[in-house]
């Protein structure tokens, strides 16, 4: 497991903004009493938020993307429309 500060740490963000995600439904920490505990899946998910916005993604792409990790094809689907997104997104970019 990981505290808000380890991950904030890792990944160069602030607790706030980690709070944000989880205002936002994309990131969902256990609590014990009012410390925040995040799991290896909730960081996977932070991973791809910060992926997603480094390319410009809004957060409801994001959680498109997001929504299929749950799914039992060993991760086929999300990588799918992780793809169709970018592809999308370098379009979009390379039309500016």
């Amino acid at each position: 497991t990981y505290t808000i500060r380890n991950l904030c740490v890792e990944f160069k963000v602030t607790p706030r903004a980690l709070r944000f995600y989880e205002d936002k439904g994309l990131l969902s920490p256990r609590r014990q009493g009012l410390n925040r505990v995040y799991t290896y899946r909730d960081r996977a998910r932070l991973k791809l938020i910060l992926q997603g916005k480094r390319v410009g993604l809004s957060l409801a792409e994001i959680r498109e993307i997001l929504e299929l990790y749950d799914r039992r094809d060993g991760g086929a689907a999300q990588l799918e429309k992780s793809m169709e997104k970018w592809r999308e997104r370098i379009v979009a970019l390379q039309a500016q």
